[in-house]
């Protein structure tokens, strides 16, 4: 394991380079050694920079759940990250480009819980009961690196990628639907972009959010009432640029609108 100073460190380094805009060295190549709980821990370490800075956490994301996602990324097992106040954006809303470094947009369905669920042993049908109720989303997925060509640790420290995330105007009761077999149609400025279904995401959305409630209660951290939990892509990611607006669209559930304004930083 990486000693306390050194994570710190290396948190500080992502911290530093998410609000500076200037990218940072991967820990692959800087701790060639390094483990997934090293970067939870460095993970941590950067959640923590941004709660001081008035931040506060309201959920977690859920990544590389897709075999699409996973290919693009050349990263085959899911992560967890930290969903903050700051990422949060509404349905509409213009996103500014120049905020984020190397912006990629997906779609996926967020649950909103109405009671904890701390694993293990939570099952898909846990999940549902614990549910108030699904919306359509876009999460903005982000590298704080020089480039994509990321590992598992890379990632996983990176706070899974995530940049910040819109949620839909659509909310459905997932005991109306099975979202295994609701389909999701995105548009990208007016056209048809991309098509997936919610069996693309571990079999259903369900079982990821069962996967990450069973993998942090073995940590002792529950999932709580009122989490956002992103479940994750179900279709390939999306590149961005000045103007674009993307519109998602999930069976039985509804729509999530997204216009983006500005350049990149990097």
């Amino acid at each position: 394991m990486i000693d306390e100073t050194r994570i710190q460190a290396l948190g500080d380094a992502l911290y530093e380079a998410m609000t500076s805009g200037v990218p940072t060295a991967k820990i692959s190549e800087l701790e060639p050694d390094s483990t997934i709980e090293d970067a939870y821990r460095i993970q941590s370490r950067m959640l923590a920079r941004r709660i001081a800075a008035g931040d506060s956490v309201i959920g977690k994301k859920i990544g590389l759940t897709s075999k699409a996602i996973q290919d693009a990324l050349g990263v085959y097992q899911p992560d967890f990250g930290q969903l903050t106040r700051e990422m949060l954006h509404q349905n509409g809303e213009a996103i500014d480009l120049g905020k984020l470094m190397q912006p990629r947009a997906e779609a996926e369905l967020a649950f909103i819980l109405k009671r904890d669920l701390l694993g293990p042993g939570i099952t898909a049908t846990d999940v549902i009961r614990a549910t108030d109720y699904v919306s359509p989303c876009f999460e903005i997925v982000d590298t704080r690196f020089s480039d994509w060509r990321i590992k598992i640790q890379d990632t996983v420290a990176d706070n899974a990628s995530c940049g910040v995330f819109l949620l839909g105007e659509g909310r459905a009761d997932p005991r109306d639907l099975d979202l295994s077999l609701a389909g999701l149609v995105i548009e990208k400025n007016g056209a048809l972009h991309s098509t997936g279904v919610g069996a693309a995401v571990q079999g259903s959305p369900v079982n990821a959010v069962a996967w990450l409630a069973n993998t942090l209660g073995r940590l002792g951290i529950p999932l709580k009432a009122g989490d956002v939990i992103l479940s994750g892509a179900q279709a390939p990611l999306i590149e961005l640029q000045d103007g674009d607006e993307l519109t998602c669209e999930i069976a039985g559930v509804g729509r999530c609108m997204a216009r983006f304004t500005g350049r990149a930083q990097a």
